[in-house]
């Protein structure tokens, strides 16, 4: 009974994800890892075990700096593994977490880092919409109406691309640095499109608030089987989605960022404007 119960039970597994972190946690005794490469080869052996065994798990990201001040703050001993167990199943709760199905670990390294980026590039986003409040014109909310914008642009987007594949590239200039946000949209052969849910809220999130405050940019790649792919893209400002020129997309792309000398186009690529947006009725959103 008790080997049939252990099935039932899901559990998490706190990683750490780079040779930095892992030096870090090192500095405590009860830490029992001297290499990061040993390390990795345990977590992976423990995974599989359990998952040999029916066990569900779930990996989540190890922060040593978020896990020193969850320590002081609730008054735990920091060198001690019932600590860092509490912190994983803190952290399960409100952190980045992925599921274990069998992937090598280090396919799942870098999709852990990813999910952290895009929990914070959306919760980041969402603190600054939250900061612009109502509007000083109509009293409504900013960020709610730019969301909602947002949200219908995206749907009309998506609605004008060609089938097939869809890779969407939406930043904005934020401080300290740039946000960016991506989203991969494929068709499949009765036309409907095919979303991430959670990639999908976070693209719309980034995309609100370059509607709402802030300049940025939005370029999209279709790709369909035996015709070029197609690249073109839009300006955010003032509250609008303004269509990039074929020219201004050609020169974004064949242009070298750091020196600005030219660089020979892709072969099999159309650079383009993009299709018309307007819709049949009133375009919801704040418009002040």
């Amino acid at each position: 009974m008790s080997r049939v119960l252990r099935r039932e039970i899901s559990g998490t597994i706190g990683l750490l994800t780079d040779e930095h972190d892992f030096r870090a946690m090192q500095h405590y005794r009860s830490f029992p890892f001297d290499d990061y490469a040993t390390y990795l080869a345990g977590v992976e052996d423990l995974l599989k075990a359990r998952a040999s065994q029916g066990m569900h798990t779930m990996l989540a990201l190890f922060d040593p700096e978020e896990y020193a001040d969850f320590c002081a703050d609730m008054g735990l001993d920091p060198d001690s593994p019932s600590s860092r167990a509490r912190f994983t199943t803190e952290t399960a709760t409100t952190g980045p977490t992925i599921p274990y199905d069998g992937e090598p670990l280090a396919d799942l390294v870098p999709a852990l880092i990813n999910e952290a980026v895009r929990k914070a590039t959306r919760e980041y986003a969402s603190t600054l919409l939250a900061r612009l409040g109502p509007c000083a014109a109509c009293g409504k909310d900013v960020g709610h109406e730019a969301f909602a914008r947002a949200r219908d642009s995206l749907v009309r987007i998506l609605d004008t691309a060609d089938p097939g594949h869809r890779h969407l590239v939406c930043s904005v200039s934020a401080t300290p640095e740039t946000l960016v946000s991506v989203l991969h949209a494929d068709t499949d052969p009765d036309g409907a499109t095919h979303l991430d849910d959670t990639e999908a809220l976070e693209f719309t999130t980034v995309l609100t608030l370059g509607l709402a405050a802030l300049p940025g940019a939005l370029v999209m790649r279709t790709r369909s089987p035996g015709a070029p792919d197609r690249v073109y893209g839009w300006r955010l400002r003032a509250g609008d989605l303004e269509p990039l020129t074929a020219g201004e997309v050609f020169d974004a792309y064949c242009t070298d960022i750091d020196s600005g000398d030219p660089i020979s186009p892709e072969s099999d690529v159309d650079y383009c404007a993009p299709p018309d947006l307007s819709p049949d009725g009133p375009t919801p959103g704040h418009h002040h």
